[in-house]
């Protein structure tokens, strides 16, 4: 496996990695039961697609030591600057708003972006990519369900709409591309760069919020992945504290 279809696989799996961690945060906190059992499911379903990321980096001998050592050096122990993940799954959202619109802003992205490798010349990816776009369409129903009842109601409405601003910027950055996607691309690893589909998916956006003016929202420049958002440390260091727990445990 090349370097820039590692670096390609890394962007992907710490998306899904920093995602799930961040559904678990509202775990035994969200406004009901049923959103605690939700949330749960949804951030194991994304762990477990970043474990399989994770997976085929490590079955490419990367490091050159065991899997299961691979994985959770990967997952945990590389400095900020070694991370690829969009500053969307960084961020910290406190509100039960914003983190309801994230949820749908990712799997929105998410389900177009599996979407190109399903046909990868990577057998483990392509296997990956459909048992993920299974879930990620149940994802979607999930969000889109809430998403529909809160509307109804004024207030909520806007605290729904105020997230969509502030968050959208964010979101965009989930299709900035990591440095190795054209190398990925060219060894049919993907079969497009990933920013192809932003149009798509901000049609969705709009269709799913019509009353908000997206194009009006500025977003930040694309950057390689290479800048980590401020809550980024923050969110590691607690990662990693409840993975002190038992340091032996493997991922």
């Amino acid at each position: 496996m090349t370097p820039g279809t590692i670096e390609f696989l890394l962007a992907f799996a710490d998306d899904e990695h920093l995602m799930g961690q961040q559904h678990t945060e509202w775990i035994g906190i969200a406004p009901f039961l049923e959103e605690d059992m939700a949330f749960a499911s949804i951030a194991q379903d994304e762990l477990s697609h970043a474990a399989l990321l994770y997976s085929i980096v490590a079955d490419s001998g990367e490091g050159g030591e065991p899997d299961d050592q691979v994985i959770n050096r990967l997952a945990f122990d590389r400095s900020a600057a070694e991370y690829r993940s969009a500053q969307i799954v960084e961020v910290a959202c406190t509100e039960w708003a914003h983190a309801l619109v994230r949820h749908w802003l990712y799997d929105t992205a998410e389900d177009l972006r599996w979407s190109l490798v399903k046909q990868s010349e990577l057998e483990s990816l392509r296997d990956a990519a459909a048992h993920a776009a299974r879930e990620e369409r149940f994802h979607i129903r999930h969000a889109d369900g809430l998403i529909d009842v809160l509307l109804r109601t004024p207030d909520s409405a806007k605290r729904l709409a105020d997230a969509v601003g502030e968050l959208l910027p964010l979101a965009t950055g989930l299709f900035d591309p990591a440095s190795g996607e054209a190398e990925a691309i060219e060894a049919g690893v993907a079969s497009a760069p990933f920013d192809t589909l932003l149009p798509e998916w901000a049609d969705r956006v709009q269709t799913r919020f019509p009353d908000i003016d997206i194009g009006s929202i500025s977003a930040p420049a694309f950057t390689g992945r290479m800048y980590r958002h401020d809550d980024f440390a923050v969110l590691i260091t607690r990662i990693n504290s409840v993975r002190g727990i038992d340091p032996t445990a493997v991922w």
